[in-house]
């Protein structure tokens, strides 16, 4: 609480502030509301008192202190109803606040629970994480029920309501069903070793032929968790596990959820439920046998009508005629078939005769001696034509030779300087085409027919 409001700390000179007891009442719930907020208490409830509107109030205390509480009808976070008495110890969670009407502080209850359920709880989900690491809860494990079960063994307390439920389901559902009663104590001190040893001793009558059963249902109807505990105990939840015939758990109401469970191979929401779920409904197997019986004779009067009507059919074409003249029929067949089977066999034969012709023909065509006679002709001939062209070849090279000689002799530089004609060139023996290719002072050279002549132009 700052120290402003209340005028400590402030200078002398200046007035303190006064509050009004509304605003002081206000500064001190929005104190508690926000450093406080939502606790959980545990004390005695004392001066309960419940109105018509449902609003319940009542003190909270312990040897040294007291709270007030309400708990509105309305606007409550309440997951489970608890009934309240003066002396009950309870833990109540709510949001702390003051009643700004009395200046008093209390606690608006959001949840009221038996003192201990928190403990309960925290044991609960201890030995669930336990044998959930052991594997007992593995969907792997849980075996299915047996469709048509014949005898059903029910682990519960013989006067409870839960045992006249399953049995009048029972009755009206599957009638030719058995049912046997292990009749065990579901709530309090030692009830859970006696659910145990019920499933025990239901398992060793199997094992010994005794009797045959094939689902064996654990429960009773709903309660506290308190009143369920016995079936959150390790000793009920192992025996579950190593019974040899399917175990169905049905304790309590749909929203109670125990060790037994999870451990079962079906669980059931209620007992009432367990009872429609491990036995077919009679009036639905009823219908189903007279569909399939309608079924049945319809298909057997229409395969006899149809055997009849073949039957009167063979009747009226047989005849002590008929195996006679179906031999002579196939006989007639027969020797068809095999004038067929020799014409075929004959044209057969005279084509492969005609085909043996052509290729003989044909490869008298290709025999060696006749192929090296025609090449040899072809040789000789070739030979003859090699040796008279060649020495005409021959001539009329010499002739075309001495035509180019004569040729180039008519057109060579000695044939122009013979007629007296002149080359000029320059020293180094390049031919002066132009004057201007000889310069004064450059040295040049005149061939003539008979000799050179040295000289330099002026």
């Amino acid at each position: 609480m700052s120290a402003d409001l209340f005028g400590a700390g402030e200078p002398a000179r200046e007035e303190p502030r006064v509050l009004s007891v509304s605003e002081l009442t206000r500064v001190v719930r929005a104190a508690l509301e926000d450093q406080v907020g939502v606790v959980w208490v545990e004390g005695e409830v004392s001066n309960y008192r419940k109105q018509p509107s449902g609003h319940q109030y009542f003190t909270l205390k312990d040897a040294q202190s007291q709270l007030a509480c309400v708990w509105f009808a309305r606007g409550g976070l309440r997951t489970k109803q608890t009934a309240l008495s003066d002396g009950m110890q309870v833990q109540v969670r709510g949001a702390l606040t003051v009643y700004e009407a009395r200046g008093q502080y209390q606690l608006n209850v959001q949840v009221v629970q038996a003192a201990g359920a928190g403990l309960l709880q925290a044991k609960f989900e201890a030995l669930k994480r336990k044998l959930e690491a052991e594997g007992l809860f593995d969907p792997a494990r849980k075996r299915p029920l047996p469709r048509f079960p014949a005898t059903i063994a029910l682990v519960t307390s013989p006067t409870g309501a839960a045992v006249r439920d399953m049995l009048n389901i029972l009755a009206r559902r599957a009638p030719w069903v058995r049912v046997v009663i292990s009749p065990v104590r579901v709530q309090g001190q030692g009830a859970a070793q006696e659910i145990a040893a019920a499933l025990a001793e239901l398992n060793g009558l199997m094992e010994r032929g005794v009797l045959a059963i094939d689902v064996i249902v654990v429960g009773r109807g709903g309660g506290s968790i308190e009143d369920l505990w016995e079936f959150n105990e390790e000793v009920v939840a192992r025996a579950i596990v190593q019974s040899a015939v399917p175990v169905v758990s049905a304790v309590g109401h749909e929203i109670d959820f125990t060790i037994a469970d999870f451990a079962a191979d079906l669980r059931a929401a209620t007992p009432s439920a367990a009872a429609e779920l491990i036995v077919p409904d009679g009036e639905e197997l009823r219908r189903y046998f007279a569909a399939v019986r309608n079924r049945l004779q319809r298909s057997t009067a229409g395969l006899l009508l149809q055997e009849r009507n073949r039957l009167a059919y063979l009747s009226r074409i047989a005849s002590p005629q008929g195996p006679a003249r179906r031999l002579r029929e196939w006989a007639q067949r027969i020797d068809t078939a095999g004038e067929m089977l020799q014409r075929r066999a004959q044209e057969r034969y005279l084509a492969a005769e005609h085909r043996v012709a052509e290729l003989r023909a044909r490869l008298r065509q290709h025999l060696p001696d006749q192929r090296l006679a025609l090449h040899r002709h072809q040789l000789t001939a070739l030979v003859a034509r090699i040796l008279k062209c060649a020495p005409a070849r021959m001539l009329a090279l010499r002739q075309r030779f001495a035509q180019v000689a004569g040729l180039l002799k008519a057109l060579s530089p000695e044939a122009t300087l013979a007629r007296g004609y002149s080359v000029t060139t320059s020293a180094d023996g390049g031919i002066l085409h132009s004057v201007a290719d000889a310069p004064a002072g450059a040295r040049i050279v005149t061939r003539l027919r008979d000799g050179t002549i040295h000289s330099v132009v002026e």
